[in-house]
């Protein structure tokens, strides 16, 4: 059944104050990293009650800077930085751009985050750090994993790159562990266009961070004189040689521009809004999906935690008698854009396949990985969409109990 309603999966509102910013940025011909970079950093630090914000080209790449720091403080190429099995492949892979080995543990099919009775199982002396991530801005159990990090000494890294808006106990992703790495993509609550951001309470991991998206160079002030004004920097022949050509340590090429910053802008303006929008959205479904039990499953809300409205999980149960195709097929048919809920990267996901791990050694992550979807919540949808949603669900599996 066909019918005029469309649910995309993702949007970006742009916003007024972005539109202005641009043209601000397009008059003044100063395009590359600068005062709306600083800006946007500056008040996402605030919105996450951090200390320092770092912002850079993707959420790959926040991911890949955050643990790149730990060479700082004598980690080595090789050693390991433990991950769940199921993500978005960009956990994994900045685990390797970075240089070190990932190091996999299975999930919850609860919460579709790392079971953290898995974790103990597979430190070793090369272990440096646990990253979890806030799948679907569900919070990892942050209470666990913080605990047997301090057992181990380990650094505890947050993938929050889907997890704007997301409370544990109170505190919101990002603020739970040394250092979070969040995604600004089109999709996602608040957008850069392209982009990621780092956040950190470390001054001295900013500083790290600071250099480590310019190439390892020596300077890495918060704010950067020749970037704003093109101006006189007293620090920047201290060494006897212009500081911006000495480098310290191998880096990246990974700044943020002042067209992605001022989209940023915008966006953190309309946050609480946007919000709002997302979390009604998602809220609505979530109230009402027990319905599809044992056919589909959700993640559900607890009462220590406020999913971030990122988008809607679907996982098809072991009792139904349809596909994850089957369904996805039947969403597309009626308006509804899907995503698949990503895979269990070291068995299901070829680009790790030089890691030696067999199918069967991840359940949970693999069945999730053939059996898991997620669709759109955003702020351009509303409750009309979301009873749409359940609705065409609904007609889904009526149609398969006959």
């Amino acid at each position: 059944m066909k019918t005029g309603m469309r649910l995309p999966f993702g949007t970006i509102t742009i916003q007024d104050l972005s539109r202005r910013l641009i043209q601000e940025v397009l008059d003044s011909g100063r395009i590359s990293s600068g005062k709306l970079v600083r800006r946007f950093e500056e008040e996402f630090a605030e919105l996450i009650g951090a200390k320092e914000a770092v912002a850079v080209a993707t959420g790959t790449d926040a991911v890949t800077l955050v643990l790149a720091v730990l060479y700082d403080f004598g980690a080595r190429r090789g050693d390991e930085v433990i991950i769940p099995a199921l993500s978005f492949v960009a956990t994994g892979h900045a685990v390797i751009h970075a240089g070190f080995t990932p190091v996999f543990v299975d999930i919850d099919p609860d919460t579709l985050n790392i079971d953290p009775g898995g974790i103990e199982a597979v430190i070793t002396e090369k272990t440096r750090a646990v990253m979890p991530v806030h799948l679907m801005g569900k919070p990892a159990d942050m209470d666990a994993i913080r605990k047997i990090a301090e057992k181990y000494n380990l650094y505890v890294f947050e993938d929050a790159a889907e997890a704007h808006g997301t409370l544990y106990k109170g505190k919101p992703a990002g603020a739970l562990g040394d250092m979070a790495a969040f995604s600004l993509y089109i999709a996602h609550l608040v957008s850069t266009g392209e982009g990621g951001i780092v956040v950190t309470d470390n001054e001295s991991f900013a500083r790290i961070l600071r250099s480590l998206r310019s190439h390892g160079r020596a300077c890495d002030c918060k704010t950067c004189r020749l970037n704003l004004s093109s101006g006189y920097c007293p620090e920047r022949f201290q060494y006897g040689t212009d500081i911006r050509f000495i480098t310290r340590r191998i880096g990246f090429s990974s700044k943020m521009n002042e067209l992605e910053a001022a989209l940023g802008l915008g966006a953190l303006a309309a946050y609480p809004d946007i919000l709002e929008k997302r979390r009604a959205n998602l809220k609505y479904v979530l109230e009402r999906f027990e319905q599809f039990s044992p056919w589909l499953a959700t993640i559900k809300e607890e009462q220590k935690e406020r999913i971030g409205p990122h988008a809607l999980p679907i996982i098809v149960g072991k009792k139904a008698s349809f596909s994850r195709n089957n369904l996805m097929q039947y969403l597309e048919q009626n308006g509804i854009e899907t995503r698949t809920l990503f895979e269990a990267m070291p068995t299901q996901c070829a680009s790790f396949n030089f890691c030696g791990h067999n199918p069967g050694g991840f359940p949970n992550a693999e069945y999730v990985g053939e059996n898991g979807l997620h669709v759109g919540v955003h702020q351009e949808l509303g409750l009309r969409d979301m009873q749409y949603l359940l609705d065409v669900l609904k007609r889904f599996i009526g149609s398969c109990q006959h």
